[in-house]
This record gives structure tokens, C-alpha cells and sequence, in this order.
């Protein structure tokens, strides 16, 4: 019997198996942890690396109206007073005069089924509590999410500037740049892989939502007439990304933003949302922004930021269709996509009546892609010149430790595709047993051929 988990539970079940095998681990443990900062292994950065790649090759390297670009995290501060950042990226708090503990106002009016943006004057007045003590709460105050820090040698001549809470700003401002050293054209992207900051009072979730980040983003520039045409041009782009890469189409979806959830700047808004086992959450969002950030950009720094068509000589701001993902909670998705428990398969006596753990993770995402398995210890020698020569085309394992059964098990744990087992047969025939993840069929393939035989089945 096969099931994917999405019962109760099953964010246990992963974060269990994301430590238990390297992939994913608490910050600072060592010094008692830090709160919603994750660390990621050796196989969770693989897979990390791994996405960055598909999403990379999918929106820069297999287009030519997108550039690639990796803009500074320390940011001129007057970018983020343009933005709207330093006025309006604000969280409304409350504080318990009791225990001190601080909570979201607008999720605790929710919890009273009053509307978020309601602000009481006292929120004993509304019969609101503490939901830890049950004691008085403060007035509601905003609070930015943006990290602080200082820039300068020398204390007391220090410029407070900010660590940036996304890398949609580094692109804008630097549109010109691309624009003029890629001789590009209108309609054209400028695409980021990037960390991010956000000091969030209510991280959780695991890696869902953590306060550092790394954020998968693209802004494409278009002529205002043609914005929402490429607005569903880039929504069907970004969800047949995620299906192609292996993820269940029942659990995706589309969700359209009403209007008066709009952000200020955005014409519309659609989110791509995946059905975690905790709720349905945004994965990505696609918006058009308008022509909002260049202008703000063009006004607050007194640069002309206008396109000039070369044909028409018509003079314009582009108007900006956006799309903006996470690669961490990417990372969880494919995760919990791929998490599959199955009753024991590999013939393994001592493992009768188990449930083992399969990572279909798709070829492309899965950390490991080879693993070497020689049958005998006194194996090890000829199977490790295989492990070597295959290396320097793939992430590989070799594992001489422990029964065969038991090591196909640790690497369908980990989502390796395809095991190589080679037995004392193989010192004879010169060939080995080549096993698929999926389908456990097993095939006897010669040494010289295996390169081939993988770059046919990995397609790479």
C-alpha cells in the first residue's frame, strides 16, 4: 500500500525525517536554537540548489526577454521610503501587560469574527484577552518588519540603513542598468534568486515562513496596453512549472485576489497556492504592479526612468507583471509532495511488516541522483573507481555499510533515483545492477554503458 502523507501529523513526519537525514536543521542548536531560522544540510541545500536551478533555467537561461541579475542586500535607505517600506510595511501589535508576550491584532479580531483592519480603542472593550493568561492588552501599535543595522567604521557616524525585506526593489532600480548594457527591449524581465529579511512576529510553519529567506523573483516590463495579457501569460507559466517538476495538480490552485485585499500598488493580484497539510497557502504570487514602482523610483531619486519605443518614439513608464516565489517553502512543498510511505519493498527479512519512507522527489530536484552500492565490503575497491568516474558528472553516494535491502531503504529515504549494485558477478562480466526508485525494476547494465544509460534516464 502506497499513501502520501497529508494526514495529521505529517509536518512531524517530515521535520523528523528532514533532520534525521540532513536536510533540514534547527539554527544555532548547538546554543539552544533561534527562533524560525532554519539551517539546511547537506542534502537540503542539494535540493535547494537543485530548485534554484530548475527555476533558473525556466525563466533566464531558456528565454530571451529575461536577464539574470544579483542585486546587494544593503540597500540605499531612501529605496526603501520609495517603496512604500518605510511607511507601510507595518504589522498591527498588541502587547499583554501580563506576561508580555506580543500578539497579531488583526489575527486576534479575527478570532472574535471581527473584521482585521478594525482597530479598538481598548481591547478589553471587545471582551479581548490575552490568549495565553488571560490578562489585559495593550493598544495597538505598528511595528515594521524591517531589520535595522548600522553602515559605517566608526560609532556615532553610523547611517541606519535596512536589510532588504525583498528583491523586487534591487531590480527596479536597476532597470536602466539591464536595460542598457543587455540592449534589451520592452516587452523584457530582470529575474533574482536572493535572500531576504523580515522580522515577522508570527513565523511558523517549519520553513513556511521564516524571518531569513531566499525569495525566486522575476519583474517583467511591459507596455501598459499589453499588461494583462502578459498578467495570464505568467500565471500559466509559473503553475506549469510547479506540475512539470512532479507537484499533484489536485493540491494546486489558483486564488484570485479580491479587491479589497489588493496591496496598493498591485492592478491585480493572483496567487498560486498549494494545499499544505496545515492549511492552503500562497506558494507564489503574480501581480501587476503597475506602473507604481518605477514611478516612485523616477520621483524619489530624479532619474528619468521613461522607455522610449524605437519605432513609434512613444515615451512611457512599462507597467510591471511580477512573479515572486520562495525557495524554502518550494523546498517544504516538494517535500511533502514527494513524502510517501509504502510497506516494506526491498525483501529485507528484518524489515517484514515496516513502513518504509519513499522521497519521490522528481529526477531533477532529488539531492543524490547515483548511489553505489558494492555487495561486499571486499567489493568496495572496483565499485569505488564507478563512484569516482560518475562523480564528475553526478551528486553520488557510495555506501558499502550494512545489508543491500537496508541501503536501498536509506536512499529511497532520501529520493535517490537510481542505485547501483555491484556484486561478484560484476568482477567477471564487467556490468552491475542498475535499480530504479519508483518502480524497483531492476536492470543489469554494462560499466562502460552507464553513463550513457544515466544521462538517457536523468536526461542530462
Amino acid at each position: 500500500m502506497t499513501k502520501n502523507i497529508q494526514e495529521e501529523g505529517a509536518m512531524d513526519k517530515l521535520v523528523s525525517l528532514a533532520k534525521r537525514r540532513g536536510f533540514v536543521f534547527q539554527s544555532s542548536e548547538l546554543y539552544g536554537g533561534i527562533n524560525s531560522i532554519y539551517d539546511f544540510g547537506p542534502l537540503g541545500v542539494e535540493l535547494k540548489n537543485n530548485i534554484k536551478r530548475e527555476w533558473w533555467k525556466a525563466m533566464v537561461q531558456c528565454r530571451d526577454n529575461v536577464e539574470g541579475l544579483d542585486s546587494g542586500i544593503l540597500m540605499h535607505p531612501k529605496i526603501w521610503e520609495a517603496s512604500g517600506h518605510l511607511a507601510g510595511f507595518t504589522d498591527p501589535l498588541v502587547d499583554c501587560k501580563a506576561c508580555k508576550k506580543r500578539f497579531r491584532a488583526d489575527h486576534l479580531l479575527e478570532s472574535k469574527g471581527l473584521k482585521p483592519d478594525f482597530r479598538p480603542v481598548s481591547f478589553a472593550q471587545e471582551g479581548i484577552a490575552c490568549p495565553e493568561c488571560d490578562g489585559e492588552l495593550t493598544s495597538v501599535r505598528d511595528f515594521n518588519l524591517m531589520f535595522k543595522t548600522q553602515m559605517g567604521a566608526v560609532e556615532g557616524q553610523t547611517a541606519e540603513i535596512y536589510l532588504r525585506p525583498e528583491t523586487a526593489q534591487g531590480i527596479y532600480v536597476n532597470f536602466l542598468n539591464v536595460l542598457n548594457s543587455s540592449r534589451q527591449k520592452v516587452p523584457f524581465g530582470i529575474a533574482q534568486i536572493g535572500k531576504a529579511f523580515r522580522n515577522e512576529i508570527t513565523p511558523g510553519n517549519f520553513i513556511f515562513r521564516m524571518r531569513e529567506f531566499e525569495q525566486m523573483e522575476m519583474q517583467f516590463f511591459v507596455k501598459p496596453e499589453d499588461a494583462t495579457k502578459w498578467f495570464e501569460y505568467w500565471q500559466q507559466q509559473r503553475m506549469n512549472w510547479y506540475l512539470d517538476l512532479g507537484v499533484n495538480k489536485d493540491k494546486l490552485k489558483f486564488r484570485q485576489h479580491r479587491s479589497d485585499e489588493l496591496a496598493h500598488y498591485a492592478k491585480a493580484a493572483v496567487d498560486v497556492e498549494y494545499d499544505f497539510p496545515f492549511d492552503q497557502r500562497e506558494m507564489e504570487g503574480i501581480h501587476n504592479r503597475g506602473e507604481w514602482d518605477l514611478s516612485r523610483h523616477q520621483q524619489f531619486s530624479g532619474k528619468d526612468l521613461h522607455y522610449q519605443d524605437l519605432l513609434t518614439k512613444e515615451k512611457f513608464i512599462p507597467y510591471v507583471i511580477e512573479t515572486s516565489g520562495g525557495v524554502d517553502r518550494a523546498t517544504l512543498m516538494f517535500l511533502l509532495n514527494a513524502y510517501t510511505e509504502v510497506e516494506t519493498r526491498s525483501g529485507d527479512e528484518e524489515a517484514k511488516h515496516e513502513t518504509e519512507v519513499v522521497l519521490k522527489l522528481d529526477k531533477r530536484l532529488a539531492p543524490i541522483k547515483v548511489a553505489i552500492l558494492p555487495l561486499s565490503k571486499k567489493l568496495s575497491e572496483p565499485a569505488m573507481e564507478i563512484y569516482k568516474d560518475l562523480r564528475q558528472n553526478y551528486r553520488c553516494d557510495f555506501d558499502d555499510s550494512g545489508s543491500v535491502g537496508k541501503r536501498y531503504r536509506r536512499q529511497d529515504e532520501i529520493g535517490t533515483p537510481y542505485c547501483i549494485t555491484f556484486d561478484f558477478d560484476s568482477v567477471e562480466d564487467h556490468k552491475v545492477t542498475v535499480r530504479d526508485r519508483d518502480t524497483m525494476a531492476q536492470e543489469r547494465i554494462a560499466i562502460a554503458e552507464l553513463k550513457d544509460y544515466l544521462r538517457e534516464k536523468l536526461g542530462f
